[in-house]
C-alpha cells in the first residue's frame, strides 16, 4: 500500500482512505497508454495501430444492429416511454427475444457472446433512440450480475446464474446507500455469518439501485466482520449474489428523475435476507475491489451511449442549420452557429475515437484499461452534455419544446428536450466527474507514490531505515526519470507517418513531458497536502484527458484514412486537436495561477452562514422539508 499519513485525519476520513487504498489494484501488470502519458512517456506503439475490429466480428455486429434498429423503429415509442415513465412489458420481452439481456453472456451459457465493441455499438444505437431503454440494458450488463460473475464467479456460480439472463432475467448492482455515495467506509449494510458460516444474514438499505425494483438477481455489497490488519481492525466489504425472491427483500420506493424517466431505480431494504455462502463472490473483503475492477470495463458503456447521443444531436443540428433560413441565408452560414457546429463535429469525432480505442483494448486483452476507461467516461459524458446543450441552443425555442408538441403542430419532432434531460445524469452516475478526476489523479500518481515512498509523507515511515531506503530508491528513480522529461521524444519527423496530424502527435508527446514535470513539481511543493488541492489535481487530469483524446483522435483518423478510405477524418481530428490545445494551455496556466484558496475560503464562509442574506427575497427554503 502506498504511504499515507492519516494521523491528522478524522477517524471517518482515515477509515475511508484506508479502505479505498486496500481495494485498489496495486500493480500494473499490463501496459497502459494513459499511465505512460501521465508519466511523460508517450508510447506511440500503444495507440497505433488503432485497435481494429475483425471483419467477422463487425459483420456479426452489423447484423445485430440491423435487427435492433428495426425493433426500435417498430416497437419502441421513446416519447411514450418518457411520458408514461414505463418501458412496456412487450418491449422488455422483445429485447429479451433478441438476446439483448445476454449480449455479454458467453455463448456456452446461452448468451450472444458479443465483443466489447459490438456491445457498445448496440448500446450506442439504443441510447440514440431511447435513453431509458438503454439504461435497462446497460445497468444490467455493464455493472449488474453478468459482468462481475464473468470476471470473478466460480464455474458453479456461472452455470447456475448466467443461463437465466439469456431468457430475459434482469439484474442490478446494489452499492450506494442513503448516507453512502463514494465513501465505502461508511457502508451500513451488513452480512453476518450464521450457522457456522454456511449462510449470511443481510440487513440494510440500498439507494439508487438501477433495475433494482424489477431485478430478478442482485449483486449486493455489504460489510462482513472486520479483520485485523497490521494490528488494526479494517472494515471488510464483500459482494453477494442475491435472489430477490428471498424472504426479507423489499422494494421500499421507486425513485423518479429529471430524465431517463422510465428506469426502474429505487430504495431497497434487506431484513435478515438469508444468503448461502456459495453466493459470495470472490471471497470476503473483496467486494470493493470487485466493484472497481468491474467498473474498469463496465464504464465503457456510458461513453458509448454518450457518443451515440452526441451523434444524434449533431445530426439534428446539422439538418436544422442547413434548413432554417434567417436574414436571407441558412443559420449555419452565420458565424455564431458555424462555430458551434465545428466544435460539435470535431468533439463528436474525438468521442468516437476514445470509445472505440478503449473498447478495442478491452477486446484485445493484454492492456490495463483502468485509466483509459475512466478518462473515456469523463471525456465523453462531459462533452455529450455540452453538445446536447449546444444543439438545444441552435434549435432555439424548438429545442426547448417537447417532441410530441412539435409534431402536434406539424413540425419535425426532434427530441432534444428529452435528450438534454436524459444526458444530464451521465456526468454523475458510475463516478461523478469530480470523483473521476480524483480517481484518475490517484492512479496517475501511483508510480510516484511507489518511487518516492515515504519521502512524500515522512510520517508514514516506520523508522529511519525505511526513510533512508526510500530516499536511495527515489534518488535512483528520479536521477533517470526527471532529466528525460526535459528532452523531446524522438528526432524531427518521428511522427511523419501521421501526415498533417504529425504536429499534433508531436504536441501530445512534448506536453506529456510537461504534464509529468508539473505533477512532480506539485507533489514536491504540496507533499501529502496535494490530495486536498482537488481543483489543481482536476486541471492536471484535464490536461491528461485532452492529450489522451488528441492521441486517440489522431490514431483513429489515420486508421480511417488509410484503412477505410475516409480522408475527411483527418480534417476532423486536426480541428479537434486545435481546439484541444487551447484547453490544454488554459489548464496548464491554472495549475499555478488560480483563485482556488480564496474560493475555498469564501465557500467556508458561505457554509457558516455569513452570506445568508443573499438568500433573502425568496420563499423559505426550510419549507422543502415538509
Amino acid at each position: 500500500m502506498s504511504p499515507m499519513d492519516t494521523s491528522k485525519m478524522s477517524q471517518g476520513k482515515a477509515e475511508a482512505m484506508e479502505v479505498t487504498e486496500a481495494a485498489r489494484q496495486e500493480t500494473w501488470d499490463n501496459p497502459s497508454f494513459g499511465l505512460e502519458l501521465f508519466m511523460g512517456r508517450y508510447r506511440d506503439h500503444l495507440v497505433w495501430p488503432f485497435p481494429r475490429q475483425a471483419e467477422e466480428d463487425r459483420r456479426q455486429g452489423d447484423e445485430l444492429l440491423a435487427k435492433i434498429e428495426d425493433f426500435l423503429k417498430k416497437h419502441v415509442d421513446a416519447d411514450a416511454i418518457d411520458r408514461d415513465q414505463e418501458v412496456p412489458a412487450e418491449v422488455v420481452k422483445g429485447l429479451a427475444d433478441l438476446g439483448l439481456f445476454a449480449m455479454k453472456i458467453p455463448k456456452q451459457y446461452g448468451g450472444l457472446g458479443l465483443s466489447q465493441v459490438n456491445y457498445n455499438r448496440a448500446i450506442a444505437l439504443v441510447a440514440s433512440h431511447c435513453g431509458s431503454t438503454a439504461v435497462w440494458l446497460s445497468a444490467h450488463q455493464s455493472i449488474g450480475v453478468p459482468q462481475p460473475l464473468k470476471l470473478f464467479g466460480t464455474e458453479e456460480q456461472k452455470a447456475k446464474w448466467l443461463p437465466a439472463f439469456s431468457k430475459g432475467a434482469v439484474s442490478a448492482f446494489a452499492l450506494t446507500e442513503p448516507d453512502v455515495g463514494s465513501d465505502p467506509a461508511k457502508m451500513n449494510t451488513t452480512a453476518t455469518p450464521v450457522e457456522d458460516g454456511k449462510y449470511y444474514l443481510i440487513n440494510g438499505q440500498k439507494l439508487w439501485c438501477t433495475n433494482g425494483t424489477v431485478a430478478d438477481v442482485l449483486v449486493v455489497m455489504a460489510r462482513t466482520p472486520d479483520k485485523e490488519v497490521r494490528g488494526r481492525k479494517r472494515k471488510q466489504i464483500s459482494a453477494f449474489i442475491v435472489d430477490t425472491k428471498t424472504p426479507g427483500f423489499e422494494v421500499a420506493h421507486r425513485c423518479r428523475f429529471m430524465g431517463i424517466r422510465a428506469i426502474q431505480n429505487g430504495l431497497l431494504t434487506f431484513k435478515d435476507v438469508k444468503v448461502p455462502r456459495e453466493n459470495l463472490l470472490w471471497g470476503e473483503g473483496q467486494g470493493l475491489k470487485l466493484a472497481l475492477v468491474t467498473l474498469n470495463t463496465g464504464r465503457l458503456t456510458l461513453p458509448a451511449a454518450s457518443a451515440g447521443s452526441a451523434k444524434m444531436a449533431l445530426g439534428m443540428s446539422r439538418r436544422w442549420a442547413a434548413h432554417r433560413v434567417q436574414w436571407g441565408e441558412p443559420i449555419g452560414r452565420h458565424d455564431a452557429v458555424a462555430q458551434k457546429l465545428a466544435v460539435m463535429a470535431a468533439t463528436t469525432f474525438a468521442m468516437e475515437a476514445v470509445v472505440w480505442y478503449a473498447s478495442g483494448l478491452a477486446d484485445r486483452k493484454g492492456a490495463d484499461i483502468r485509466l483509459e476507461a475512466a478518462m473515456a467516461k469523463l471525456f465523453c459524458s462531459e462533452n455529450a452534455w455540452k453538445i446536447v446543450d449546444e444543439a438545444v441552443q441552435i434549435r432555439g425555442g424548438r429545442g426547448y419544446e417537447t417532441a410530441p408538441s412539435l409534431r402536434a403542430r406539424g413540425e419535425v419532432g426532434y427530441p432534444l428536450e428529452r435528450m438534454m434531460r436524459d444526458n444530464r445524469i451521465n456526468t454523475i452516475i458510475e463516478g461523478a466527474s469530480e470523483i473521476m478526476r480524483l480517481f484518475i489523479a490517484r492512479e496517475a500518481l501511483d508510480p510516484h507514490m511507489k518511487a518516492a515512498g515515504t519521502l512524500i509523507n515522512p510520517k508514514a515511515a516506520k523508522g529511519p531505515w525505511q526513510l533512508a531506503g526510500d530516499a536511495l530508491r527515489a534518488a535512483w528513480f528520479y536521477a533517470h526519470w526527471y532529466p528525460k522529461r526535459w528532452l523531446p521524444h524522438g528526432l524531427p519527423g518521428t511522427y511523419s507517418d501521421y501526415g498533417p496530424l504529425a504536429k499534433h502527435v508531436s504536441y501530445v508527446s512534448r506536453h506529456s513531458n510537461r504534464l509529468a514535470r508539473n505533477l512532480i513539481h506539485l507533489m514536491a511543493l504540496n507533499g501529502p497536502g496535494l490530495e486536498k488541492r482537488q481543483a489543481v489535481l482536476g486541471r492536471a487530469v484535464d490536461v491528461g484527458v485532452e492529450l489522451f483524446a488528441m492521441a486517440c483522435a489522431c490514431s483513429f483518423a489515420r486508421h480511417l484514412a488509410e484503412k477505410e478510405k475516409k480522408p475527411q477524418a483527418v480534417d476532423l481530428a486536426d480541428q479537434f486537436c486545435r481546439q484541444s490545445r487551447a484547453r490544454v494551455a488554459a489548464s496548464f496556466r491554472g495549475l499555478w495561477r488560480n483563485e482556488d484558496r480564496r474560493n475555498y475560503a469564501l465557500a467556508q464562509q458561505l457554509m457558516a452562514g455569513n452570506y445568508s442574506w443573499l438568500e433573502s427575497g425568496v420563499m423559505p427554503i426550510e419549507d422543502f422539508k415538509n
